[in-house]
């Protein structure tokens, strides 16, 4: 498939889940996928097909040598806490992990991407049952993240941290 032809099937697909979410209420489980296309674009990532287990990308250019664990998360309320990114693999070969984040219309507006030892060492010190088996929240990985791209300004030149 072409990536013009991939381009106009996210594009529907987004238009789509907003549409369901409008008129249900509830969400379409296409946010990975949609993820997973907009960290490609906007990082500059291979995504890998077949897929391997924990690794969704792999980075060319800047981030080249790096293996990506994607994950996304659909913000309808910036102000609200208690959001949670999808489980991450910590037996994956992956090296570092982008975090989508997508507005009310499954549009991508941050990207945070974080390396796997602070990944590691934040689950290691976080306390119960979620944390084991590698959910974390959204806030937490900004707080270990770099802010890798914006809606507003793409790329960033000098990725800065939120330590």
């Amino acid at each position: 498939m072409s990536v013009y032809a991939l381009e106009k099937l996210i594009s529907e697909t987004r238009r789509l889940a907003t549409e369901f979410r409008h008129a249900t209420g509830q969400m379409l489980p296409v946010t990975g996928e949609i993820a997973r296309f907009d960290a490609a674009r906007q990082l500059d990532l291979e995504l890998l097909e077949p897929r391997i287990p924990g690794v969704d990308a792999a980075g060319r250019g800047n981030r080249e040598g790096r293996r990506y664990q994607i994950k996304g998360r659909v913000i309808l309320d910036e102000g609200k806490a208690g959001y949670r990114i999808g489980q991450l693999n910590p037996n994956g070969d992956w090296t570092h992990v982008a975090l989508v984040l997508l507005d009310s219309e499954f549009e991508p507006y941050k990207i945070y991407e974080a390396d796997r030892e602070e990944i590691l060492k934040a689950l290691s010190q976080s306390t119960g049952k979620r944390s084991k088996r590698g959910a974390m929240s959204v806030a937490k990985f900004k707080a270990i993240s770099l802010l890798a791209w914006t809606r507003e300004n793409g790329l960033e030149n000098e990725v800065w941290s939120n330590y």
